[in-house]
């Protein structure tokens, strides 16, 4: 989900990542080689798994009954704490590398 949130270049979740020193293009990258996805292949959707739901779930908790948005769905996956994308998302944080990338 993370990538397809990437893909997509939401001002609102990259300036999240810019405020916790995060490089948007090392978590692109890293989350391409953790997917397996080549650099001339595009990710065309999201699997609806169990764990899809539950951050689809949190993210309308966070939305508090507006429509969901981007930023709910990155600030989802940040407090879920799971699986691969959370371990991308903290070492990233841990290098304290900000995107220079965009301004």
């Amino acid at each position: 989900m993370l990538f397809a949130l990437l893909e997509e270049q939401d001002a609102a979740v990259e300036a999240r990542l810019r405020q916790r020193k995060i490089a948007v293009a090392e978590v692109h990258a890293q989350l391409r080689r953790a997917l397996g996805t080549g650099d001339d292949r595009m990710w065309e959707g999201i699997l609806v798994t169990p764990r899809v739901r539950k951050l689809v779930s949190i993210a309308e908790t966070l939305a508090a009954g507006e429509a969901v948005e981007p930023i709910h769905l990155f600030d989802a996956i940040s407090t879920e704490a799971g699986g691969v994308t959370a371990g991308i998302l903290s070492r990233a944080e841990r290098n304290g590398s900000a995107s220079t990338e965009v301004p």
